[in-house]
């Protein structure tokens, strides 16, 4: 039997398989929205599928699922997202991800990322340290190629950081886990799934995660909206958790 990492990791694997495979089905039929729902929905059908043949006894919370308090009170709760980066995904882009996360009695236990497009699955249980020696040159922050929140652009200008714009939650965070970027910081429009399994396997990596706050960042909540988080390098959160705080504390700011 594998453990919980593998099978996360070979579920997000296989899910991604789907992916790729409806997208090149779709050809120039199906494009844009359309091709992103049809994305979606196959994806969540598979993961669902799997997760109720294998672990019928476990909850799930997923971005194209019912929710229901049944979660709220299970010992193991899969936290899925079958699709992260629609945009991208409908756009034939690479940067889009899918992710699995296994929550065990408060706490994230496992996760796996799945970026098809560079052929990559990030497993918690196998994921190797960050180094403790960083590349010479300016930091990079990982930003939404659409919509960053303000508050990156005091966290880039404190830091004097040069902005390396890409999608998904979970390719953003692969990118500070590989040493493409130094940190991921966002405020605003975020729910658990988007983050709960790139932050499992960042922790693994010995990265720091947190809210913009500082406090920790809370899975299972009967509330999904998790709207903010920073991943980043150990030796930087010291210096970015402060310049954030000067953010929000500025008058007439939002994030």
């Amino acid at each position: 039997m594998p453990s919980d990492s593998q099978y996360a990791a070979k579920l997000a694997r296989e899910a991604g398989a789907v992916l790729v495979d409806v997208r090149e089905r779709a050809t120039d039929r199906i494009t844009g929205r359309e091709l992103g729902k049809l994305g979606d929905r196959d994806a969540q059908a598979f993961i669902a599928t799997r997760l109720a043949t294998d672990c019928p006894s476990d909850a799930l919370l997923s971005e194209e699922g019912r929710d229901t308090v049944a979660r709220l009170s299970a010992d193991r709760v899969w936290i899925v997202d079958p699709l992260d980066g629609t945009r991208e995904y409908s756009e034939g882009r690479a940067d889009w991800a899918v992710h699995v996360a296994l929550w065990v009695e408060g706490d994230l236990a496992v996760g796996a990322v799945a970026i098809p497009g560079e052929d990559l699955v990030l497993d918690s249980g196998a994921v190797e340290l960050v180094s403790s020696e960083r590349s010479e040159g300016r930091l990079r922050l990982a930003v939404s190629r659409s919509r960053p929140p303000a508050v990156t652009e005091t966290v880039r200008a404190g830091l004097d950081a040069e902005l390396v714009p890409m999608g998904s939650a979970g390719v953003k965070i692969a990118a500070v886990i590989g040493g493409q970027a130094d940190a991921y910081v966002h405020a605003g429009g975020q729910y658990q799934w988007d983050s709960a399994a790139p932050v499992a396997v960042a922790r693994a990596a010995g990265l720091h995660t947190s809210r913009i706050d500082g406090s920790p960042i809370i899975y299972n909540e009967k509330d999904p909206y998790l709207p903010d988080l920073v991943v980043c390098r150990p030796e930087l959160a010291g210096r970015i958790l402060e310049l954030i705080a000067a953010h929000e504390e500025t008058p007439g700011e939002t994030s």
